[in-house]
């Protein structure tokens, strides 16, 4: 196995979307050596985004295009970033942290977690077979292979029907299956959806089981209020149904909720001294960009404030 680098930081971040960034650039504007690994690029969910309309001083604006202003300031007060790095380790008892990748071993004296989260799956028949093959989770990446062709989404939130409007600038025709008789996403994206042609609803229905050959060709349905089965041609079914925190590493060490998020004090600390968490992987009762960024400056603040007090000093 290749040696492994060994790197010290005052910061170390897991995580380059919105929040990390954030925290990138307030902790090294304060002057202290930070660093953000990240498992992918940085960006996260927000390069799947094709368009941010409430991220305040930009009207509309691409969620990769938002990213790369993000990178650029960071870039700008030097942070250190680490992308495409496999995390297989961390410990953060101590007073210093490890975080361990394939590549490097990096030492920190405070982290700020920003891992983010993840699509969450049906858990249906059918789902994990036909992924990629039918089943996808991103419209943005995935929405040109659907041209002319029937797509399904599963939800009612911001992101399904915001996702199910671009959809069709593709699809022949749209269905969102929602288990409620009413939308949840906010009335701009609702009004945009239900004045669309193109897009078709089914109330108070879920999905049982996802159906076909080679690739996705129906979608085996349930009315949670009376019990009805029925079966629709799909080409395309693309879950929205809420998002599973990044935090399988953590879970051994720092205090989740039920769902899995990270529990954090108002300044974003956790019960692990020295280790603060931010953005969508944490408990939160917003899970926006702009929210995100905000965690980042509070966190990166607060993990500065603690540097200042705990007076940590890198073994020599």
């Amino acid at each position: 196995m290749k040696e492994r680098k060994e790197l010290n930081y005052d910061i170390v971040i897991l995580g380059g979307g919105p929040a990390g960034l954030a925290a990138g650039i307030y902790a090294a504007r304060g002057t202290f050596k930070t660093a953000i690994v990240d498992t992918g690029i940085m960006g996260g969910q927000v390069n799947n985004t094709l368009e941010i309309e409430n991220f305040p001083g930009y009207p509309l604006i691409g969620g990769f295009d938002l990213i790369e202003k993000f990178e650029e300031h960071a870039d700008k007060f030097k942070v250190d970033k680490y992308i495409l790095q496999e995390i297989t380790n961390v410990d953060l008892p101590d007073d210093i942290k490890t975080i361990e990748t394939l590549e490097y071993v990096l030492k920190a004296k405070s982290v700020i977690i920003a891992t983010g989260a993840q699509p969450q799956k049906l858990g249906v028949p059918g789902e994990k077979e036909f992924a990629g093959r039918g089943v996808s989770y991103c419209a943005v990446c995935d929405g040109a292979f659907f041209r002319d062709k029937v797509v399904s989404i599963i939800g009612g939130g911001n992101a399904a029907v915001e996702e199910a409007v671009y959809l069709t600038k593709f699809a022949s025709s749209v269905n969102i299956i929602h288990r409620r008789d009413s939308l949840r996403a906010e009335k701009l994206y609702q009004d945009r959806a239900l004045n669309n042609p193109k897009i078709n609803f089914i109330w108070d229905s879920v999905v049982k089981e996802i159906k076909g050959q080679d690739k996705v060709e129906s979608a085996v349905i349930e009315n949670v209020k009376t019990g009805q089965i029925s079966e629709i041609k799909t080409d395309g079914v693309f879950p929205y149904v809420g998002f599973a925190p990044n935090s399988e590493l953590f879970a051994n060490q720092l205090q989740l909720d039920s769902k899995g998020f990270i529990m954090t004090d108002t300044d974003l600390s956790t019960n692990c001294k020295g280790v603060f968490a931010a953005g969508d992987v944490r408990v939160t009762p917003l899970r926006q960009v702009v929210v995100a960024a905000a965690d980042g400056a509070i966190s990166a603040t607060y993990a500065i404030r603690y540097l200042d007090e705990a007076k940590i000093s890198f073994p020599v």
